[in-house]
């Protein structure tokens, strides 16, 4: 993902710090609010206590009428709840004039209208209109409303707090070895392309880079959700942010800035939490409409209990509650917060979300399409049987093939040499090897003279060879190699694009689901059912070219299916485009996949349930905090007017702020309740 205007060292400006400043910049201003809140809270509590003692009807209940009476006592009153309005209602006067200027009415809309007729209402009585003053509704009502954001705010705080733990993994210094091999200490910032650090153990790497000299393993959980230390030698990437283990190990710098691993990640994280969604939208638009009712709802509750013969002071504060008890704040945050959480919780498990709209859909998917090579195999040969013939032992065949296969650089050979190294086996040493254009190869081991040859090969050369055993092993598209020592045919070894551990438990997972798996590749028929019949897959397209899997992917579409595509990002760009939901797989440190919905950082198949998994809980949380959001206001409104007053049931404005704040806090605290969705796990 390339930025204009940054090319290596010479856009130092540019670094990880950017983010660092960015966050810590909207981190510090969110803080700063929040504080703002606290104080316009504590100095309107304290004018509050005066107030409810100089107020008529709060001496009138506690029959203190006369106790507290001196002459401009009124005046008082009205000082104090003035310093109440302005201050402490200042956050929601101010947002009043922001939203009429834009033309967008809103919650802070219908605060600031509440509090200025509560106001100006009582201080006319003050001076001379007939009715009753209720400053001490006033009061507790911006008492009320200022905590209820501040315990807001700290949730919402809490609830995006993830992005910015991401931003804390880079370190903010390095030790930089100098040409003459001593270290100094500079600045993350400082660091170019080309340079070369010291990362000690325990410590964080402070950008993308490879490993120069030594080996070491790596916790990268906080980046790829990988909980297991990755093992890394010389030539091997390391990304910035991930944690050194055990050794010390020098990294040679590669990436900074914004063309690092994690920056993109963040990158993609608030493009995503900003991206809208028809979720969103909905809300949205639900918000405007509840502003619209709520007003409407507060005049016709005012003329209504006015028509009934109510004083003119019920009325009112029936109008005032009913206007504070519908702000839509809970609505409007319903979505953003399970946004911020899904998004942030996507990343630090190495789920790349950059298409939200196409994510939050993908709980409807029918089936997924899994490109064969890279995704669901490893994309190299692996032995997968080997045979003896004579007084051989198959372990002896596969350490000496080992050895031969060890001095080439074939597909093959490398997974014959893989093979017995897994097994520990110690390789002869080896003289005079030779290539055997387009058949094998040979060489002198032990003495004697050793040849790794095809089938067709011995053949030719006139050596017997067990053509029952040949074709079983070729069974499921094997390569078939032969070892001959001497003038001997020793065994046989078969080998075939390894199937990753993965890739049985993400198709077991995905049709616990209740979704298809289907497979894509370009392999032949036999290739093709050997991996399908070995993962259980529902269905498979064999010998398919590059420019035709979007075809097939519209295929499978035709049979009524949501379908996503799971693929490399670059020979199945076009079938990921194609796809309902497009997920690159394994894109290692290369997170620019433009064609991807989602790119998968870990050549992992089993994320792709993951991914499904965090999308159907991503959902249910949107539902549910739409649903309490809308749902409670059905039941507030009626009350807030008044309908129950013949019970007794009477909600004050104060009390109808309370329950507003409730309302949004609980949304908020739903939406941090995603994070105890194991998406690793969870089949729901």
């Amino acid at each position: 993902m390339q930025h204009a205007g940054h090319s290596g060292p010479a856009g130092k400006q540019d670094k990880h710090t950017d983010h660092q400043q960015q966050q810590g910049g909207h981190q510090a201003h969110h803080a700063a609010m929040i504080a703002d809140y606290r104080r316009r809270f504590w100095f309107s509590l304290a004018l509050t206590v005066p107030i409810l003692a100089l107020s008529p009807m709060i001496r009138s209940f506690l029959g203190l009428e006369d106790l507290l009476r001196f002459p401009g006592d009124a005046l008082v009153l009205f000082l104090l709840a003035t310093g109440v309005y302005f201050y402490g209602g200042w956050p929601f006067l101010r947002g009043l004039y922001d939203d009429l200027s834009r033309r967008e009415p809103g919650m802070m809309t219908l605060i600031g209208l509440a509090i200025t007729v509560a106001y100006g209402y009582s201080s006319a009585v003050v001076f001379g209109l007939e009715g009753e003053v209720f400053f001490w509704e006033l009061a507790t009502l911006i008492d009320v409303m200022l905590i209820g954001h501040w315990v807001e705010m700290r949730s919402v705080m809490g609830a995006s707090g993830a992005l910015e733990a991401l931003v804390r993994l880079l370190p903010t210094e390095a030790h930089r070895l100098r040409e003459d091999g001593s270290v100094e200490e500079v600045s993350a910032s400082d660091l170019a392309v080309g340079d070369k650090i010291l990362v000690k153990p325990g410590e964080k790497v402070p950008t993308d880079g490879v490993i120069a000299k030594g080996e070491s393993s790596f916790d990268e959980s906080m980046l790829t959700g990988e909980s297991v230390p990755v093992y890394k030698d010389e030539g091997t990437q390391v990304i910035g942010g991930s944690v050194n283990g055990e050794n010390s190990v020098t990294v040679e710098i590669r990436k900074t800035g914004r063309d690092t691993y994690l920056s993109q990640v963040i990158d993609m994280v608030q493009q995503a939490q900003s991206s809208r969604s028809r979720s969103q939208n909905l809300a949205d638009r639900a918000g405007g409409w509840l502003t619209y009712i709520a007003i409407s709802a507060g005049l016709l509750t005012l003329f209504t209990w006015l028509t009934f013969g109510a004083d003119f002071e019920f009325s009112l504060e029936r109008m005032v509650t009913v206007m504070v008890i519908t702000c839509p704040h809970a609505l409007g945050l319903a979505v953003p917060l399970v946004v911020a959480m899904s998004t942030s919780m996507g990343a630090s498990n190495g789920l790349l979300i950059r298409n939200r709209a196409a994510f939050e859909q993908s709980r409807d998917l029918g089936a997924v399409v899994f490109d064969k090579t890279g995704t669901l195999t490893e994309g190299h040969f692996g032995v997968r049987e080997t045979t003896a013939f004579g007084d051989w032992d198959e372990t002896e065949v596969l350490r000496i093939a080992a050895a031969l296969e060890s001095q080439s650089e074939h597909p093959i050979a490398r997974g014959v040499t893989d093979a017995a190294t897994k097994k520990d086996l110690k390789l002869a040493s080896v003289s005079h090897f030779h290539n055997l254009t387009g058949r094998g190869a040979e060489a002198e081991i032990e003495g004697r003279r050793v040849r790794v040859v095809s089938p067709g090969y011995a053949r030719e050369e006139g050596f017997r060879v067990d053509e029952e055993v040949i074709s079983r092993l070729s069974e499921g598209g094997n390569t078939v190699i032969l070892l001959i020592v001497a003038d001997e045919v020793a065994g046989a070894i078969a080998l075939a694009d390894v199937v990753r551990a993965s890739s049985k438990a993400a198709v077991t997972r995905l049709k616990a689901m209740g979704i298809q798996c289907i497979m894509l590749t370009g392999d032949t028929e036999a290739v093709a059912r050997s991996v399908a019949a070995e993962l259980g897959l529902d269905d498979y397209f064999a010998g398919v070219l590059p420019d035709q899997k979007a075809a097939k992917i519209r295929e499978v579409k035709q049979r009524g299916l949501r379908v996503a595509m799971v693929g490399d990002g670059v020979n199945d760009a076009p079938a990921l485009v194609e796809s309902d939901l497009g997920i690159a797989i394994g894109a290692g440190t290369d997170v620019a996949i433009e064609s991807a919905d989602v790119v998968l950082v870990k050549n992992d198949p089993e994320k792709v349930a993951a991914i499904l998994a965090l999308s159907r809980a991503t959902y249910r949380k949107m539902l549910q905090n739409l649903g309490w959001a809308t749902g409670y206001n059905v039941v507030a409104i009626p009350l807030a007017a008044g309908v129950a007053a013949g019970a007794g049931i009477i909600l004050s404005p104060a009390i109808g702020a309370a329950l507003m704040s409730v309302s949004t806090v609980i949304v908020a605290v739903n939406a941090r309740l995603l994070k105890r969705t194991d998406i690793l796990r969870s089949t729901a």
